[in-house]
């Protein structure tokens, strides 16, 4: 594991979903595992933290997150967008192995088996609500998050702190093709501290 991802509370595990930022979905199941880039994520609800992704039925991942009941969202930054590309114009079902072949690295959280991408601003594990007719008909996953951890260079005590120092640590805003936007500059609005 990263020397810099540090335990995120449970209860600010939901601000790490809230840039809108590209993802990873993982997904591990009996030994197999695989990761993929998607756009469509969102967060859903503070406490516990729940989120939504959108995954394809023709996407390798769907089957290992439906039998497993799990999946991880990792949040890739500037420094890693190259992977970003790699992992998602490969597609498993075509190329077995798309993992090996990339330039990522992976690693596990204790007690999860699904790959997990070195160089993520934040890692969450999420449990699969249920929801087969969604799941059917928009191929919309929601999940509750059971753990989050995050780069404590650029999130600590609950809020991302990006400055000068860390450009290759923002994460990436996905356009088309390869085409992306890292996030910009602060804005603050005082009074409204948390």
């Amino acid at each position: 594991m990263d020397k810099f991802l540090q335990e995120v509370a449970p209860e600010k595990a939901y601000r790490l979903l809230n840039l809108g930022a590209t993802c990873f979905v993982s997904a591990a199941f009996n030994g197999d595992g695989d990761v993929m880039p998607a756009a469509w994520n969102c967060a859903l609800d503070l406490a516990p933290c729940k989120c939504t992704v959108v995954v394809a039925r023709d996407h390798y991942t769907r089957p290992l997150m439906e039998k497993s009941g799990y999946f991880a969202i990792s949040l890739p930054t500037v420094s890693i967008a190259k992977v970003v590309m790699q992992l998602g114009s490969v597609s498993k079902n075509d190329v077995k192995d798309k993992l090996e072949q990339s330039d990522a690295k992976f690693f596990k959280l204790d007690g999860f088996d699904m790959p997990l991408v070195s160089g993520c601003a934040a890692h969450l594990i999420f449990k699969i609500i249920p929801e087969p007719e969604m799941e059917q008909k928009y191929d919309l996953f929601l999940g509750e998050c059971v753990k989050a951890v995050a780069d404590s260079r650029v999130f600590r005590n609950g809020h991302y702190y990006y400055d000068a120092s860390n450009q290759d640590l923002r994460t990436l805003h996905y356009v088309a093709g390869g085409h992306f936007y890292a996030l910009g500059e602060e804005v603050l609005v005082p009074g409204y501290d948390d």
